[in-house]
């Protein structure tokens, strides 16, 4: 985990609430038992542990952010698989960037919820710089950080 001046944002608990029912695909969520542990989960930004109850769901960042907003993101939306606990946890603990020891993307949106533009991030120690590039565009409103291997959100970044 790297220490930067940004912070990771979880989904939030409402979403979290409406996921464990039904994900933003319209399906039934159904909860399973983590057996062997290490999946990133993006209600508190932290690997499972074995014995875990977690849910696969489908998740859909943009639309729900736009849904605050008002933005209209367009063909730009687009949902996808994150994990989550099954229940209610906690949330995240402590002030760090999870998910930065392998290859990631920060992906940047406009406040109507358009791609900005985004890049490679190889090296742990690079979020500093990418984020405050990001952010140094006065058009970027947040970022995605997303797993490059699978194309899966992680969490959200966003200005101020």
């Amino acid at each position: 985990m790297t220490t930067i001046p940004y912070t990771a944002r979880p989904i939030t608990p409402r979403a979290l609430k409406e996921l464990r029912t039904t994900d933003d695909a319209g399906r039934r969520t159904d909860g399973f038992t983590d057996a062997e542990g290490g999946s990133p989960l993006r209600c508190c930004l932290r690997h499972s542990e074995p014995g875990e109850r977690l849910a696969l769901v489908s998740y859909a960042p943009l639309r729900r952010w736009a849904s605050e907003t008002g933005a209209t993101p367009g063909p730009y939306d687009e949902q996808g698989p994150v994990f989550i606990h099954a229940d209610a946890c906690a949330g995240p603990v402590g002030d760090t960037l999870p998910f930065t020891g392998s290859h990631r993307t920060v992906r940047r949106y406009s406040a109507g919820g358009r791609i900005l533009g985004g890049r490679l991030v190889g090296d742990p120690g690079a979020f500093r710089q990418a984020l405050r590039e990001a952010f140094d565009d006065p058009a970027v409103a947040l970022v995605h950080v997303r797993a490059v291997e699978y194309g899966c959100f992680l969490y959200e970044v966003r200005r101020g």
